[in-house]
């Protein structure tokens, strides 16, 4: 009967492989400890820190309470947004009526996260996001003074502009895509930074120097509308669009791939309601 060999672990601290070395047994052990040390061998864990309690006061104490701020400023951002737009509809509607009472300008409201303005053939969709975020320190205002002087301008509430066409929702084309025009950044100071496609033809941002107000929330409903009118809906080549499927027949899906949206197959569809609102 043969002897039994010693069995010897890939991480044995003798075992001669390119993992066997004390060294690697150690770092595999465990994730590093909270006070950034290096972790423990397997089977001698150290005591836990006395101020761990201090740690996630600390932690509640300065980011919890900073994103909950910065969320009620959101919050109040998003409510002065949905008034400017509600009387930029009221105030473009009496200005396009009499010329031409075909051009439908409307107001739609969703949920207290979502409204919508629908004029002519565009849809825009503003969405405030529930969650605060950060960005990578090159990213926008972030390697700003303004921003470095405080950690806490480093978090940010975000509203979003999406641009779809308007028949998309009414016709329950849901492979037809949006774009985002444009995305309003709130922090705990309720100043905001505005980005967006190059359309919007924004000025120069510096957010230090801009607090939120009327007319600043104005500026960014006019220049989401203006760059959807003038994002024209290009058709594609016959040659792309020869062949469907009749799954993408029967689910009014697109197979145009036009710069902006796709068309619709059939003039026979019914209409479309979101919260019993016809589209």
């Amino acid at each position: 009967m043969e002897d039994e060999m010693p069995h010897t672990s890939a991480y044995s601290a003798d075992a001669d492989t390119p993992a066997g070395t004390k060294e690697a047994a150690d770092n595999s052990a465990s994730t590093p400890n909270s006070d950034g040390n290096r972790p423990n061998a397997p089977g001698a864990p150290a005591a836990s820190p006395a101020d761990r309690l201090d740690q996630i006061f600390d932690g509640l104490r300065q980011k919890s309470s900073t994103k909950q701020a910065i969320y009620r400023n959101t919050v109040a951002a998003f409510d002065l947004l949905r008034q400017v737009s509600q009387e930029l509809v009221v105030e473009l509607s009496r200005r396009i009526t009499p010329v031409d009472s075909s051009v439908v300008i409307e107001y739609r409201p969703v949920n207290e996260m979502e409204f919508h303005i629908r004029f002519s053939g565009d849809l825009l969709v503003f969405v405030q996001h529930s969650n605060i975020v950060t960005f990578a320190d090159d990213y926008g205002p972030m390697p700003t003074k303004y921003v470095a002087g405080d950690f806490r301008r480093r978090f940010f509430g975000h509203i979003m502009a999406y641009n779809f066409m308007a028949d998309s929702i009414k016709y329950q084309r849901f492979n037809d895509p949006g774009y985002l025009v444009g995305r309003l950044l709130i922090n705990i100071e309720r100043h905001y930074f505005l980005e967006g496609v190059q359309q919007l033809e924004l000025p120069d941002n510096d957010m230090s120097d801009n607090p939120v107000t009327e007319d600043g929330l104005r500026l960014f409903v006019e220049s989401a509308m203006i760059a959807a009118v003038n994002n024209d809906l290009v058709a594609p080549p016959m040659s792309e669009i020869q062949k469907i499927t009749v799954k993408q027949k029967l689910e009014n899906q697109q197979v145009s791939r036009g710069s902006k949206l796709g068309f619709s197959f059939s003039h026979q569809q019914q209409p479309h309601t979101i919260d019993g609102l016809p589209y």
